[in-house]
């Protein structure tokens, strides 16, 4: 890979779209407007007497000949627009660096980035769990368009007690997208994950309790996450698939009929269907104009019956995602999970989806094509879990395309990596869609270029 050449900072106040240019030669033309009013008004006699006496002292110094005025009137002019471009420089970080948190950087580096992310293709991703907080994480540093709707069908932990103590909707998966989608993340992380070891409190997340309380005090769990937003900054935003308290159902194999998140995880048998309790719940309107305004829309990664499909059973839901002609992905798990997706391959996770979605939901599905460590497989399966194996022909007999990629975070934990998976998605995204569609040409291209110099 070429070695990336690293350009000085003044250069980068001259990037296109920063709209900090314009305003600077307005400003420019503001002090030449002034300086030629004053004149008008007094008919040249102050600022002529001033450019004479200058003048002079500096014919004083350098003599008057035309070989040694023409190169020092060109030094003194160019002294003067380096002094304009530095005070307003200078002007502009004294105003800013109140403004921001001390560790943003550069100025012109964060103007860059949010004037360019903000023009960032528009992604609607579906799903729960640590999978979509990850991929959240990765996507935020290609847009800031980012719409996450997450299930709320979780009963268990701190959000479960919350849930049923406070009747609020579970705020565990919304509060790790939060974290994600923030500009301070790691602010953020440490105040929103300190979690209470004892007394009444013991086992619940400080920002689960932020969120039960500003959805206490606003009366809606929607507005309460609004105003964490406004607070943080986010880089996106963060919708429950409903405002309804539901419960996940599921119908296993041998006949049982399993209620609740946490007795579906737990119940170790065969899924072979899922439902939401009440089966008439509804989707919010932000939700559904993201998904219709989306460029790209990506299921999971994450619980495949706990985490993706109760947000497909919303009604209607589902039906805007068909009806929508963005591209839909399915980011396919990494591993199995004991007692949900036991012996799965990357085509049963797809059938499962379109078992309750109908045929032809899905176009494409991205999967990872990464050895495991033998070590870490040996551990994995004490756990009853082993790697998704693919298969790009079911995949496509099922009607979607297959793109598989090295998306696995190296380390103890088999997790997707949160830049891979990001930046395998906006490459599909350029293959699925046009992008000159929907971004400005400059911005495809500055996107495009940034994609080619990642490894």
């Amino acid at each position: 890979m070429a070695k990336r050449i690293k350009l000085p900072s003044f250069v980068k106040w001259l990037y296109p779209n920063l709209k900090v240019k314009r305003w600077f030669l307005l400003a420019t033309l503001g002090i030449f407007l002034f300086a030629t009013g004053f004149a008008v008004m007094n008919d040249g006699i102050a600022l002529g007497y001033l450019e004479l006496e200058f003048r002079e002292a500096v014919y004083r110094v350098t003599g008057s000949t035309q070989r040694v005025a023409v190169p020092v009137g060109v030094l003194i002019s160019t002294l003067g627009v380096v002094a304009i471009i530095v005070g307003f420089k200078r002007m502009l970080n004294s105003i800013i660096s109140v403004l921001l948190p001390s560790d943003e950087g550069r100025i012109v580096d964060v103007i860059y980035s949010r004037q360019h992310l903000s023009r960032g293709p528009k992604i609607v991703v579906i799903g729960g769990g640590t999978g979509l907080s990850a991929l959240l994480r990765g996507l935020k540093e290609y847009t800031n368009n980012l719409t996450a709707i997450v299930t709320v069908a979780d009963d268990g932990g701190s959000s479960g007690k919350l849930r049923h103590e406070m009747g609020i909707l579970p705020p565990g998966d919304v509060r790790n997208c939060l974290v994600a989608l923030a500009d301070t993340e790691n602010t953020m992380e440490k105040l929103f994950s300190y979690r209470f070891e004892t007394g009444t409190l013991e086992g619940h997340s400080l920002g689960n309790l932020l969120l039960a309380g500003l959805t206490d005090m606003a009366g809606d769990f929607r507005k309460g996450i609004e105003q964490v937003g406004s607070v943080f900054a986010l880089r996106g935003d963060v919708y429950p698939s409903t405002l309804e308290q539901v419960v996940l159902v599921a119908d296993l194999a041998d006949g049982r009929r399993v209620r609740g998140e946490t007795a579906v995880r737990a119940a170790r048998g065969q899924i072979r269907r899922v439902h939401v309790e009440p089966g008439d719940c509804h989707p919010i309107p932000e939700a559904l104009a993201a998904l219709e305004d989306a460029d790209l829309i990506v299921l999971g990664p994450g619980s495949l019956y706990t985490s993706v499909l109760p947000n497909l059973l919303v009604k209607g839901l589902r039906e805007k995602i068909r009806s929508v002609s963005a591209p839909c992905v399915y980011v396919c798990n990494v591993m199995t999970e004991p007692g949900e997706t036991d012996g799965y391959g990357v085509a049963d996770h797809l059938k499962a989806i379109l078992d309750h979605c109908g045929q032809g939901f899905v176009d494409v599905v991205l999967a990872n094509k990464e050895e495991i460590p033998e070590e870490v497989r040996v551990r994995y399966a004490k756990e009853g879990s082993e790697p998704v194996q693919g298969g790009a022909k079911a995949v496509e007999r099922l009607g979607a395309k297959f793109h598989e990629a090295s998306l696995v975070q190296t380390g103890p934990a088999v997790r997707h990596d949160s830049r891979r998976l990001a930046r395998e998605l906006i490459r599909l995204l350029f293959k699925l869609k046009p992008m000159g569609e929907r971004i400005a040409l400059v911005d495809a291209y500055l996107l495009s270029h940034k994609l080619r110099q990642e490894p």
